[in-house]
């Protein structure tokens, strides 16, 4: 390939090259290493993406770069070629000062193809999960609590503390996952936004905060399935919790059966949810004789809820030791998101495990390109002595 400072054609004479025809290729005048400039190649269903601009790199400098689209994160790897690949720019012969002399001499002369790179392979992009446990762990340094909730009116006190809390520009900074999916982990962490920083609420403080509604429900005569937000975030108000908070409670153990726009949104309270709730209250102390737990579950649930052992999967273990059954706290949301090391602590909590006790705590777990039977074939050994017996899993 020769060197010549002057070209015709370009990247365009290429692109326009017929079938069975050729053209020369030279080194542009400022051919170089250019490592700024990389290939990448993309699925087509990327492109309006890319070429629109909705697409973002995430990471810090410790971590390796991920792309992500509103919805979707991906992994970048780097693959080499063993051929030569040529990066060829657009036309640059034209003068800025005399362009119809440039195109004169164009005419005049062959085209030719000026190479500005060689480039040694391209990205690839891979579709990866978020990683939400860093969302989990950054969350959890400072949760909302008592404390924060009486000292003093929240703007001034999340103003005080603002250097260990985030917003959403903080979160999308050090969180390598799209806005999509960094949506559905704070909705699945039941984080709040307060005064613009993305809180987790410690667990006593709502306690509290749900003990309260609950009683004011008693008091007031206020139906379950029918609570007036208004009334309720007033009420809460007036007993001392934030009206953020107030709200808050409603969403996590509730949801909106119709919307007045004189009257309010009115909510019910949901059955599992609130008795899930009290459950992991009350093991919170340690394990339980089950008849013990069940006793005190039935004494703890509001009146005319109904609960049963079926809600609490993925929640709780079950053990036989002698004739005693005992139970105790094992909750799903307090694993890890990654595959690997979810069942790497399923595996120390217990070496074996049935299918219907194994299937609570992998149901939420979401890899790109891989099902829940390829992730049991990853990460799990079966066995089943006969065709009628439970299958059991332990570790590969």
């Amino acid at each position: 390939m020769e060197m010549q400072h002057f070209a015709c054609g370009g990247a365009e004479a290429v692109l326009n090259l017929q079938p069975n025809s050729s053209i020369s290729v030279a080194y542009h005048p400022d051919f170089g290493p250019h490592d700024e400039l990389l290939l990448l190649e993309l699925d087509e269903k990327l492109l309006p993406d890319v070429l629109f601009q909705r697409v973002s790199m995430r990471g810090q400098p410790d971590e390796d770069a991920v792309l992500c689209t509103n919805s979707k994160t991906y992994a970048i790897k780097f693959v080499g070629t063993s051929n030569s690949v040529f990066l060829i720019p657009s036309n640059q012969l034209v003068s800025d000062e005399n362009p119809q002399d440039g195109i004169h001499k164009c005419e005049d002369r062959a085209a030719v193809a000026s190479v500005i790179k060689v480039a040694l392979g391209t990205m690839e992009l891979t579709e990866v999960a978020p990683k939400l446990d860093k969302l989990k762990l950054v969350l959890s340094k400072n949760p909302f609590g008592f404390s924060e909730a009486s000292e003093m009116e929240m703007s001034a006190l999340s103003e005080r503390v603002s250097g260990g809390l985030y917003r959403w520009d903080d979160l999308i900074e050090q969180i390598q996952g799209s806005d999509e999916e960094l949506r559905l982990g704070l909705e699945a962490l039941s984080a709040v936004e307060i005064n613009g920083y993305w809180r987790i609420v410690d667990d006593k403080y709502m306690d509290s905060v749900l003990c309260m509604l609950l009683h004011n429900a008693i008091l007031n005569d206020w139906s379950l399935n029918a609570l007036s937000e208004s009334q309720v975030v007033d009420m809460l108000e007036s007993d001392g919790f934030p009206r953020k908070i107030a709200v808050h409670c409603l969403i996590v153990y509730g949801s909106i059966v119709r919307k007045d726009v004189d009257a309010g949104s009115v909510w019910k309270l949901d059955d599992k949810r609130v008795c899930v709730h009290f459950a992991k209250e009350i093991l919170r102390g340690g394990q339980m004789k089950m008849e013990n737990f069940m006793a005190e579950w039935m004494r703890k649930i509001p009146y005319r809820m109904q609960a049963n052992l079926d809600m609490l999967e993925g929640e709780i273990l079950i053990e036989k030791l002698g004739i005693e059954t005992w139970v105790r706290a094992f909750s799903v949301s307090s694993l890890p998101f990654d595959p690997a090391e979810r069942f790497s602590i399923l595996f120390q909590e217990r070496p074996k495990w049935e299918w219907k006790d194994l299937q609570p705590y992998i149901r939420g777990l979401k890899v790109p390109c891989l099902s829940s039977e390829g992730l049991l074939l990853k990460y799990t050994r079966r066995t089943q002595p006969t065709l009628d017996a439970e299958p059991v899993f332990s570790a590969r």
